[in-house]
């Protein structure tokens, strides 16, 4: 299904990019947040299955990413969480499903416990509420190691924690398609994302969440294990767990068909406010 990529203005003037699917269609709406130093462009195959069953879908790129302004930083979570309450003001939703991977997952969050009369359905991928006590060092240092020796050098690394080997070596041009977008980051704007992560805890509130959630996470992923997965679903009442086989971290690309189920069931579950 084709897409359409549009532009809105944030309300400190940033300029925020979006792709849409299935645009005015009534079964529901989803909002799609994407991965650390990647794009809305990621969830394409999933998009397009939520506009086939007939939501209307939208997959922004975060501030510093993608087609978006690169406004510097710091940044933080509950930031990128307001930007996406701008977005559903623009777009004229009243509410949506939120789904995030990775940091797109820290982001739903954000906004679920800022927003959470916007909230109709919680769908958190590959993600983590708190990176734990090491985080500020190790993501600083993950920043540094960029500024330095740049984002190409990194970025087998980072195909090898995306994905299982299996899958790798059986679908290199995705695996190239991803890693372009992770190379073309701004390096500036990569850097203040990782401090963002660092500093980033929603722990605190989760616990009032109130609509359908649900949890996935690959069984392999190094990134965000599945005990972070768990320690969610403790925390957001009635949340269950997802867990896919010999998957790794970005399971929204890697098994797509299985993200989508998810999020379909959550759409079923709140068709009223969705």
């Amino acid at each position: 299904m084709t897409h359409s990529i549009t532009t809105t203005v944030l309300p400190d003037g940033l300029e925020l990019a979006y792709r849409r699917w299935g645009a005015g269609q009534a079964a529901g709406r989803a909002l799609l947040i994407h991965p650390l130093a990647l794009d809305g462009s990621l969830w394409a195959p999933v998009a397009a299955r939520l506009a086939e069953a007939g939501l209307d879908v939208v997959a922004p790129d975060c501030r510093g990413h993608g087609q978006s302004g690169k406004a510097p930083g710091p940044y933080s979570v509950q930031q990128f969480g307001s930007d996406m309450e701008a977005l559903l003001e623009h777009l004229g939703w009243e509410n949506a499903i939120v789904a995030g991977c990775s940091m797109g997952g820290c982001v739903a969050q954000a906004f679920a416990l800022a927003a959470p009369r916007r909230l109709a359905g919680l769908v958190l991928v590959d993600t983590t509420a708190w990176y734990g006590p090491e985080a500020p060092r190790n993501w600083g240092e993950r920043a540094e190691k960029a500024r330095t020796g740049g984002l190409a050098a990194m970025s087998g690394f980072q195909a090898t924690r995306w994905f299982s080997d299996a899958w790798r070596g059986a679908n290199p041009g995705v695996v190239a398609n991803v890693a372009g977008i992770f190379v073309a980051n701004d390096l500036a704007c990569y850097a203040a994302s990782c401090d963002m992560l660092g500093k980033a805890d929603l722990r605190e509130g989760l616990e009032h969440i109130a609509v359908p959630t649900t949890v996935i996470v690959g069984e392999e992923d190094y990134a965000t294990p599945v005990s972070a997965s768990e320690d969610l679903v403790r925390r957001i009442p009635g949340a269950t767990l997802s867990i896919l086989p010999g998957a790794r971290h970005l399971t929204l690309v890697e098994c797509p068909d299985a993200v989508a189920t998810a999020l379909l069931e959550i759409a079923s579950l709140a068709p009223a406010r969705a």
